[in-house]
């Protein structure tokens, strides 16, 4: 059975910024309550651009940075809860923006979890010999789910992509372990895009999909629980202890939700890195984003080990114990 590993890594986000004070302009919050409560600062907002637009542009530096070329590409994932559209697939719509002729694509959504099931289902396409290159996304743009006269859920998203080349490992790199669990009996704690079926028949159809809804404590209670839990049985699985983990990649939620993950994992905080107060949650591309920082940064090197793990929406939490 093939290994694999991350050949590159990229991310990208839109110019706009969006301050905590912008919003305090809006409505009744303020940069303290804000940056107190979450660990946000600001966000970036894409006025135009949409969810495929922010992925090709990922994929676009993750070819050029790579050397590889489209047509060598056997699949593509895009992981999003805010795609451009039902049908067709963001991911068939980047496929076509790069002319990766020879690549099936579909998208994956597990919302905040997204990025983590995304590379687990690549990583099975390698390993079975179904695949050889691969490209897995993570792309949002939630500001157009955003109901930006919500205090409770406007101060929390931002919009970007991140993404990875993924293909068999002919060194010690490797996916050591993954695990993926749903709690679809709490789906209703966190939504977005809400979509009703007609009330009558022979009535307007009036098309309208809803923004965010969250309950933020249940929501809070589920990720200090369920992603500790997550990490200690991936790395059970990997025959490691959590402490043996160089980095922590963890969806960037809410910086509160780190700091006590952290704690129940009795580890220190140096080694789970944070950029929420420069992106906000941008859900499934939180991850990627923050992987293509610390492997640019140096950081991250080369052997060591990495945990990413998502959680949020369905509710869900995936973890990949990831040798470097």
């Amino acid at each position: 059975m093939e290994k694999v590993k991350i050949i590159q890594t990229a991310h990208y986000v839109p110019e706009m910024v969006v301050t905590n004070d912008d919003l305090s302009s809006m409505m009744a919050t303020s940069d303290e309550w804000i940056s107190k409560r979450t660990g946000i600062k600001r966000r970036h907002i894409s006025l135009s651009a949409n969810t495929s637009d922010l992925c090709t542009k990922v994929a676009q530096e993750l070819l050029c940075a790579s050397g590889w070329q489209a047509s060598e590409l056997d699949l593509i994932i895009v992981a999003t809860m805010s795609p451009d559209a039902y049908t067709p697939a963001t991911a068939a719509i980047v496929q076509g923006n790069i002319n990766a002729a020879n690549a099936f694509a579909f998208d994956l959504g597990a919302a905040c979890s997204g990025f983590a099931y995304a590379f687990d289902v690549a990583s099975q396409f390698i390993t079975s010999g179904r695949a050889q290159k691969v490209m897995v996304l993570g792309g949002e743009v939630l500001s157009k789910l955003v109901d930006w006269e919500d205090r409770t859920t406007a101060v929390l998203f931002g919009d970007g992509a991140g993404g990875v080349l993924l293909a068999p490992s002919t060194d010690q790199a490797a996916v050591l372990a993954s695990d993926l669990r749903t709690f679809g009996q709490e789906a209703a704690k966190l939504s977005a895009g809400v979509n009703p079926p007609l009330a009558a028949w022979g009535e307007v159809n009036p098309r309208t999909i809803s923004a965010f809804a969250m309950d933020g404590h249940a929501v809070y209670n589920f990720a200090t629980r369920e992603v500790p839990a997550s990490l200690r049985r991936a790395c059970h699985q990997a025959g490691i202890t959590v402490d043996k983990v160089d980095h922590f990649i963890l969806h960037q939620a809410n910086e509160r939700i780190i700091k006590v993950i952290a704690k129940r994992l009795q580890l220190p905080m140096e080694r789970f890195a944070v950029n929420i107060s420069e992106y906000g949650n941008t859900s499934a591309a939180s991850e990627p984003i923050l992987l293509d920082e610390l492997v640019k940064q140096k950081q991250i090197k080369r052997g060591q080990i990495i945990a990413l793990s998502g959680f949020g929406g369905g509710l869900t939490v995936g973890t990949q114990i990831i040798r470097y």
